[in-house]
């Protein structure tokens, strides 16, 4: 039988504390509010952060290099020409075909000393036929001298009139005179002839043989220009040839030092001496032609070579002696004329305008504007003001070039 306890009710269930809800709602509104404060002062700080690092990075980052007084003196290189002192293309003075030849190219030869033959059968045949017509003419110059000295003699006894004997000793003047026109013209022949053999003006080499045994010669630069028969050079000494910039014509002029180089012999210099400049600047070019001489003795260079000429031109007397020098990248082209900036205080630019007195390509000469201990930047901005602020490029690392490890 079921007992009376399984129907008995339940017991009431205990009612919250008023206190108890009012302290959970403030406990939670309050960590809402911590929640909402935190997040707040999160979002301001990134904020600030932000600020900050977006105007450091608007900072334009700078690097420096510092002004070189300028040596007493500098060098400057430039590319020249080396020529032969002497340079002769030689040509045929007579027609004919070339008989022999007897030195080649690169043959050292003396003046007057012979280089080949050329056989001439025209002017042979026109010199026989001279020498016969002398003869000719002597013969009848010889007659005349005869008739005239009779008659001479007969007109001193009255047997002939004065007019014949005239007549015969002006016959003698005209004879003698073809003579000397035969003899004249013979011995222009005779020196052609001399012309067929083809000799050295001068000590030196053979640097071109254009010519064959058998080749038709023609006589005569304008008959082909392009014809020599050789081309000697006298190549102990050579000619440089070197064009400098006019803004350095005023300083490089004889009694300047000078050496090249040229590409065959790596590390090796050959001195040379400034003759003479040519006194005027080439429209073309803007530049002053200076001729040097370099003693060749040893044959070592060869007249056409490229050349690197280095001229050690004294210091520039109008600098006052405070002249410096920067890379060509540390010049701003403005309205103005040419400036620098400069790191003053407080990281700030100081532009200073300058005078540029000598561009070295990539390095500049300043005779005025700037002292060796001022900070110069390189590379500035295009857009770099007065009064900017700047940051300075950290220095690099010892191994940062070459990456850890």
């Amino acid at each position: 039988m079921p007992t009376d306890h399984a129907h008995a009710p339940l017991p009431p269930a205990p009612r919250p504390n008023p206190g108890t809800l009012r302290t959970a709602a403030i406990v939670a509104g309050a960590l809402a509010v911590v929640i909402v404060v935190l997040g707040i002062i999160s979002r301001l700080s990134q904020s600030h952060q932000t600020k900050v690092w977006t105007s450091t990075e608007a900072i334009p980052v700078v690097s420096l290099v510092s002004p070189e007084p300028e040596t007493t003196t500098q060098d400057l290189v430039l590319p020249g020409t080396l020529d032969a002192f002497y340079n002769a293309p030689i040509f045929a003075r007579v027609p004919g075909y070339l008989k022999i030849w007897y030195h080649d190219i690169g043959a050292k030869v003396k003046k007057n000393e012979l280089l080949a033959i050329i056989d001439t059968p025209d002017l042979d045949q026109q010199l026989v036929q001279a020498k016969a017509d002398l003869k000719t003419i002597e013969a009848k110059r010889a007659l005349a001298e005869i008739t005239a000295r009779r008659w001479t003699g007969l007109l001193k006894q009255d047997a002939v009139s004065a007019q014949e004997t005239d007549e015969k000793v002006g016959d003698l003047a005209a004879k003698t005179a073809e003579v000397n026109a035969a003899e004249a013209h013979l011995g222009d022949l005779e020196a052609l002839k001399a012309f067929s053999r083809i000799v050295a003006p001068f000590d030196g080499v053979i640097t071109a043989r254009k010519t064959d045994i058998g080749y038709l010669i023609n006589a005569g630069a304008s008959a082909n220009p392009t014809a020599e028969l050789f081309d000697v050079s006298e190549v102990d000494k050579l000619r440089l040839y070197v064009s400098v910039p006019q803004v350095y014509g005023a300083r490089v002029v004889p009694g300047v030092k000078a050496t090249l180089t040229v590409p065959e012999y790596p590390g090796r210099s050959f001195p040379a001496t400034i003759t003479t400049t040519s006194n005027a600047v080439s429209q073309h070019s803007g530049t002053v032609l200076v001729e040097l001489i370099v003693n060749n003795l040893d044959g070592a260079l060869k007249a056409g070579d490229y050349a690197q000429t280095t001229f050690e031109l004294p210091g520039d007397d109008t600098t006052g002696g405070h002249a410096v020098r920067l890379p060509s990248s540390t010049l701003i082209f403005r309205n103005k004329a040419a400036e620098v900036a400069v790191l003053g205080a407080q990281d700030r630019v100081v532009l200073k305008p300058v005078t540029v007195s000598h561009d070295l390509g990539n390095s500049i000469e300043i005779s005025a504007g700037l002292s060796p201990t001022d900070k110069v930047i390189n590379n500035p901005p295009d857009s770099i003001t007065d009064g900017e602020l700047v940051r300075l490029a950290p220095a690099p690392t010892a191994g940062g070039a070459h990456g850890a490890g």
